[in-house]
């Protein structure tokens, strides 16, 4: 007598689970392995960063760019320490990194110092190395901030020096004056990096140098920097290096509640899709 119908397909059903299950381990550790070595998406929330990057931009972060540390994986595994296949950034790349106070979270600013480079700005103009970077205006710009508040100001293109010849990108500037626009000369330290907002009235970046009192990208006692509190960014170590932003996937200024979604088609920025990050 043949086995009823039930036992015969018992084990078809058990090795069809152990299929998929295998599938889906397999599908997560490629998902992984990609976010991890190769690119991850991140999304902007703030507007220290305009007008180059906007509230709302999904971007792609190459995370092989600058080779890897802890903070490279998943829940910032101490595998290692340091960095391995490592490499510094060139002066004018946006940079996802760690903030310094907290490495939990996730900071975007652009490079405009690096080991050894002397920093400072007077009345809005930036100098590096004692020479002054060339920048050309564009015409004015506003916006809204994630906070509601209404941002005005003067864009410019600005020229960073970046051999062989400049690095062209967009900052904003709604004053020339006030300390942040009027700073005393940093000079950066071995293994540490000076990264600036694009929008320059509005970031909280490498200019504001308090609460970082020790390691080997404190502020060097006795130096009068611009503080804003203790929780300031400072100089940025090489190791909270995450990637390169390269590109805008997508773009949505989301102006009505996510759950209308029928406003989404008129609220994606469809001129930024898959736009280089300049």
């Amino acid at each position: 007598m043949s086995p009823p119908a039930s036992r015969r397909e018992e084990p078809a059903a058990q090795e069809g689970w152990g299929s998929f299950l295998r599938q889906l381990l397999i599908l997560v550790l490629v998902v992984v392995g990609i976010r991890t070595f190769i690119v991850e998406p991140f999304t902007i929330p703030s507007a220290s960063m305009v007008p180059t990057l906007q509230i709302g931009d999904f971007i792609a972060v190459t995370k092989y760019s600058y080779g890897y540390s802890r903070y490279s994986f998943p829940f910032s595994l101490p595998l290692f320490s340091g960095r391995i296949f490592g490499r510094l950034p060139e002066r004018g790349d946006v940079v996802v990194f760690r903030y310094t106070q907290n490495p939990d979270v996730d900071y975007i600013k652009r490079t405009i110092g690096l080991p050894g480079d002397h920093i400072r700005l007077e009345h809005g103009r930036l100098f590096i190395n004692d020479r002054e970077v060339p920048r050309e205006k564009v015409g004015p710009y506003a916006l809204t901030d994630e906070t509601g508040r209404l941002l005005s100001g003067t864009v410019y293109r600005e020229f960073l020096p970046r051999p062989p010849g400049v690095w062209p990108h967009l900052i904003m500037q709604m004053t020339d004056e006030g300390p942040a626009n009027n700073t005393q000369e940093y000079i950066v330290p071995p293994g540490c990096l000076f990264m600036m907002g694009d929008d320059r009235d509005d970031s909280a970046d490498s200019r504001f140098q308090g609460g970082r009192e020790s390691g080997s990208c404190a502020a060097p006692a006795g130096n009068d920097f611009l503080r804003g509190s203790n929780q300031d960014l400072g100089f940025v170590p090489e190791e909270n290096l995450v990637g390169r932003a390269r590109r805008v996937i997508f773009s949505i200024n989301l102006t009505h509640p996510g759950w209308q979604f029928w406003y989404w088609p008129a609220e994606i920025r469809w001129n930024r899709t898959f736009m280089f990050i300049q």
